[in-house]
């Protein structure tokens, strides 16, 4: 999306490759059904999933990969995601090194628990 700011997750979704576009969709269809009713928007510049007022994940692409933005949750699945190129909220993957649909479930809930936490507004 070099230099055009998309106003909606298709729009986004779009300009991508069939590859990575496919391995995207995939994953926003995983985390529409951990959480059904929740709505997209885009922040920072690439796709995200909003919860009750406030954004829960974010997904996108990049020249070299795909990525899945959970948050801090990413540490506490580090063994299940050692396949995987992670940082502290960051999972990249490459398109067609998906990340499993259960996992993707497991790590949308976590993150929902955090953002419910009333500790996280400490």
């Amino acid at each position: 999306m070099r230099g055009v700011k998309a106003k909606t997750v298709e729009e986004y979704l779009g300009a991508l490759s069939k590859d990575k576009r496919a391995a995207l969709e995939q994953l926003r269809r995983d985390i529409h059904a951990a959480v059904p009713g929740a709505e997209e928007c885009i922040s920072y510049s690439m796709p995200a999933v909003r919860w009750n007022g406030k954004v829960l994940v974010w997904f996108g692409a990049s020249a070299s990969h795909c990525a899945f933005y959970p948050g801090a949750v990413v540490q506490s699945f580090a063994k299940e995601l050692a396949d995987y190129k992670i940082a502290k909220g960051t999972i990249r993957f490459a398109p067609d090194k998906r990340l499993p649909a259960p996992l993707v479930k497991k790590l949308v809930k976590a993150r929902m628990e955090q953002v419910a936490s009333p500790a996280r507004d400490k």
